[in-house]
């Protein structure tokens, strides 16, 4: 595994054009722009976790049946930091840095106090994020960074505490028709608080205000407070639908108290998250007109959630498909030693990923009998026992077992949908095959290979597409076998059959989220690459040396 996790990939600061099998579709215009870790050990220092590699940015531009390939490392203030030390000395989730290597238990003690609500690191390894005109690649913290999509270059580091007072905040915003951008994060112990605040950031900027940057016109949507001031919940992403936003407040608590002195005692954040399985999973529902929650209060068992698929509105019910874990094993399994030692044996602990669907009903018969299923729905098992005291426990519907890393048609989320993209995880949380799943037939297509592991499937619809499945499937494929090139995958979405592959001559890393941006998004004359790129590939720009 050593291969796909542990070992730094070169950049490819050039574009280098791939050789394309197949035809791929006339209409596919644009570049695929992806995000995840690419270093994992700095001179002779090592991340533990593979969750903690430094960001590596690379990208498919896609132009009249041809592809071109060029990755660029993220030149985060942490990238900078540890390149010129050459060692690590920026702090991630699962490891815990010094920038001293000589700092001692008292020199520790007079600095863990700045330490306390951490300067999270601004390695944004995760996801890209539009917004507005701009393109932001993203992580957990309050920091991301603004990137040119076409070339790759890190430019300005955002932090969110100058628009919002979040701490934290996912990188899996969601998008309205407008373009508007909704996100939520966590305010720690602000003002004797600790809350969970959604946020929204305006597309475009009326002309009549001052500043044309949309992250200064920031509007706060709504705040929930954490149900404990000192343990706030552990999220990874939200649901919305047309009037409603989902958010689960699950028993992955972050110890506040652990957290403030664990520079101290000289261990990782990570170590103050704990799953909590005698607990609930609380579900708040925020009516987005009233930018309010709804009053009954609504649970379920004890579970992780790390990515919710959609939701949507039925009948005065809201639906929403989520994929669930019985515990937080999933995190444990990719610390480096665990990917790399007995893997197998390891991955065979690990919590299934399972897709589940849950109805909640949005307005509750008060006079509706103790015990009794407040869901009528014929579309789905998925049951809300009324309990005393205005309390509602949800039982969901179990739709498939084993795959992650789910998308749909954009164009369906937050309304009623019938397609899931994802990758397929049987019994491993490490991707073997890409699905499509249909949430209305319990049906599946699949697309596999030996030795490929394929990244998250992003759908891209057909220009005018009638059908939810009028596209094609992108998918960034990487091999076990060292004789087998890395190469762009082309799904026909619909039939999920091949239409074409790029393969490209590079060492190309295992990435997390991304997402395509049509050459009508941009000028596709400065986007794409001259047609009289040269067919192999320049010379690589080399990682550092370990």
């Amino acid at each position: 595994m050593d291969m796909i996790f542990g070992k730094n990939k070169k950049e490819q600061l050039e574009p280098v054009r791939a050789k394309v099998t197949g035809r791929i579709p006339t209409w596919l215009q644009g570049t695929l722009l992806r995000n995840g870790p690419g270093m994992h050990t700095v001179g002779e220092t090592r991340y533990n976790h593979w969750f903690d590699g430094l960001a590596l940015l690379h990208s498919f531009t896609i132009r009249d049946g041809e592809v071109y390939y060029r990755s660029k490392y993220l030149r985060s203030d942490t990238y900078n930091a540890n390149i010129e030390a050459n060692r690590i000395v920026v702090s991630e989730f699962g490891t815990m840095a010094y920038p001293d290597p000589c700092k001692n238990i008292f020199s520790k003690a007079f600095s863990y106090l700045s330490h306390t609500i951490p300067d999270f690191t601004d390695n944004c390894l995760i996801n890209i994020m539009k917004c507005g005109e701009d393109f932001y690649a993203t992580t957990e913290t309050n920091y991301m960074r603004k990137i040119n999509p076409q070339t790759l270059e890190t430019l300005e580091k955002v932090d969110y505490r100058k628009y919002v007072a979040v701490n934290l905040a996912t990188a899996h915003p969601h998008y309205d028709a407008a373009g508007n951008v909704l996100n939520m994060g966590t305010s720690i112990m602000d003002k004797g608080k600790t809350k969970y605040v959604i946020f929204k950031i305006p597309a475009t900027v009326p002309e009549d205000k001052k500043g044309k940057n949309p992250l200064k016109h920031t509007e706060v949507f709504c705040s929930i407070t954490s149900r404990s001031l000192l343990s706030p919940s552990y999220y990874h992403s939200f649901g919305v639908t047309e009037n409603y936003i989902v958010f689960l407040e699950q028993p992955f608590k972050l110890d506040i108290l652990k957290m403030s002195t664990a520079y101290i005692r000289g261990v990782n954040w990570a170590s103050c998250l704990a799953f909590h399985k005698e607990d609930k999973t609380y579900i708040h529902i925020i009516d987005q007109r009233t930018k309010k929650p709804l009053p009954t209060k609504f649970y379920t068992d004890a579970m992780v959630v790390f990515h919710h698929v959609n939701a949507y509105e039925e009948d005065g019910c809201l639906l929403f498909d989520v994929i669930t874990y019985e515990d937080s094993s999933l995190y444990q399994l990719f610390y480096l030693a665990n990917l790399n030692q007995d893997f197998e044996e390891n991955s065979r602990l690990t919590s299934i990923p399972t897709l589940r669907r849950f109805a909640v009903p949005l307005n509750v018969d008060k006079n509706a009998e103790v015990g009794s299923n407040l869901i009528e729905l014929a579309s789905t098992t998925a049951r809300a026992l009324k309990e005393k005291d205005d309390q509602v426990y949800c039982q969901p519907e179990l739709l498939y077992e084993g795959l992650e890393l789910p998308r749909i048609n954009y164009a369906h989320n937050g309304k009623r949908y019938r397609y899931v993209f994802a990758a397929e995880v049987q019994w491993s949380p490490i991707p073997t095959k890409i699905l499509k799943y249909d949430v209305l037939t319990k049906s599946s297509l699949k697309w596999g290979q030996e030795h490929c592991w394929p990244a998250e499937p992003l759908f891209v619809p057909t220009p005018d597409a009638k059908d939810e499945d009028d596209g094609i499937v992108l998918s960034a494929i990487v091999s076990t076998d060292p004789q087998k090139l890395p190469f762009l995958l082309i799904l026909d979405a619909k039939s999920f059959t091949e239409l074409a592959r790029a393969s490209i001559d590079v060492e190309m890393h295992l990435d997390l989220h991304g997402l395509f941006i049509p050459d009508t998004d941009w000028d596709a004359r400065k986007q794409a690459p001259s047609q009289e790129e040269p067919d192999g590939a320049p010379d690589c720009c080399e990682a550092p040396q370990t």
